[in-house]
């Protein structure tokens, strides 16, 4: 449980800090181009670092480095809480931090990813990621809103309140035991590349992993939230809070679902399924003016989106022996930050040059076609039945 409380305030403090980082930016300088860059300075370190952060995890303990990388973050939120009292609080030094979170998060997520296994049986891990994703989501739902809410009395309440969870976050994942044997042996690249290789060489996996970059890759609207909120729904930060929890709110929903009836059949099916209706709901958001709506439409992508998290970080833990998770999860999470922090970097681009409804509406549209793309690119993943393996 420590684990879980450790990745429940760690999120929190995370979706907190990105609700405060990105209307900040956006008061400062009123750019989509620069909510965009935000993105892709977490994203460029995540995709340096991915190597060597995933073979870090298969050769050090998992935990310790979860508590290395929340006090990293903390020191980040320490230095926004520092510049907002003092106004020295500028772009470049909002984007310079933005790199240290990239880092933090490079190792961060592989550690996180494949320490899962480790604390639970096999037959009870498909219920142990869905439940781990309701705790998630939950942090999404709570960060956010309370973010927005608190933004109201200044920047400096957020960043402090996100100092304090990190802070716990490192000594809840210090209390975090299980049976580590250190691994020996030099680092070679063929070691650091085992990872992507065996990502390479398994149709389902690289297709899943896949599927979720350039669908969220496309359609992902949350870099451009803080120009819906302000221009198009006519709302503040408490309406960004509550926009940037909607999808968590329908993501929460339905891992509620899954971990009382765990997917079992037509997996492959059900997860293209989800891309493609997550693809409507993005353009529904894109062409809506109604703020209830854009929120009913943001928990429907939420929904959507869970499913394909949960299917594929089952398949992923299921497929891969233990030695090698730590690399496997690296090369997972640089697709995850792939989608992510670049995305968020091509809604900003996208939105500079047509406006943010065309951007949004456009990767909706990209979303659904990746769908039906992948059902003939991989056909063992459209094709798949049952979540788990027959045991080697």
């Amino acid at each position: 449980m420590r684990f879980w409380f450790a990745r429940l305030t760690g999120m929190m403090a995370n979706q907190m800090l990105m609700v405060a980082v990105g209307w900040h930016m956006y008061d400062l300088t009123r750019s989509a181009w620069d909510l965009g860059l935000v993105g892709l300075f977490q994203f460029v370190p995540a995709l340096l670092l991915v190597l060597p952060a995933g073979h870090t995890a298969d050769r050090r303990h998992r935990a310790r480095i979860m508590a290395a990388t929340a006090s990293i973050q903390g020191l980040v939120a320490l230095s926004l809480v520092v510049g907002t009292v003092t106004d020295h609080v500028s772009r470049e030094g909002i984007l310079i931090l933005s790199i240290l979170l990239g880092v933090a998060r490079a190792y961060q997520m592989p550690a996180q990813q494949s320490i899962t296994p480790l604390l639970v049986p096999r037959t009870m891990l498909p219920r142990a990621v869905a439940l781990s994703s309701t705790g998630m989501e939950f942090a999404i739902i709570v960060g956010p809103a309370l973010g927005g809410l608190l933004y109201a009395f200044g920047a400096a309440v957020v960043y402090g309140l996100c100092l304090a969870l990190l802070v716990s976050t490192t000594v809840l994942a210090m209390g975090v035991h299980y049976d580590f044997k250190p691994v020996a042996g030099k680092v070679s690249m063929a070691e650091l590349l085992k990872g992507l290789h065996f990502v390479m060489q398994r149709q389902v996996v690289l297709g899943a992993i896949s599927l979720d970059l350039f669908a969220v890759l496309l359609g992902g609207a949350s870099a451009l939230l803080p120009m819906f909120a302000r221009d198009i729904l006519h709302t503040g930060a408490w309406g960004l809070g509550l926009l940037r929890a909607a999808p968590a709110i329908g993501a929460l929903t339905m891992s509620l679902v899954i971990t009382r009836w765990p997917l079992e059949r037509q997996v492959g099916r059900r997860l293209l399924m989800s891309v493609a209706i997550f693809g409507l709901a993005t353009i529904l958001f894109g062409l809506s003016s109604s703020f209830w709506l854009s929120m009913l439409a943001l928990a429907c992508t939420g929904a959507c989106d869970n499913i394909s998290v949960v299917t594929r970080q089952t398949l992923v833990q299921l497929e891969t022996p233990d030695e090698m998770r730590g690399r496997v999860a690296a090369v997972n999470s640089i697709f995850i930050g792939a989608s992510n922090q670049l995305g968020e970097f091509e809604s900003g681009a996208t939105a500079a040059m047509w406006g943010p409804v065309t951007s949004v509406v456009v990767g909706g549209v990209g979303a659904i076609l990746v769908a039906v793309s992948w059902h003939w690119l991989f056909p063992q993943l459209a094709r798949r039945d049952h979540m788990h393996l027959e045991e080697r």
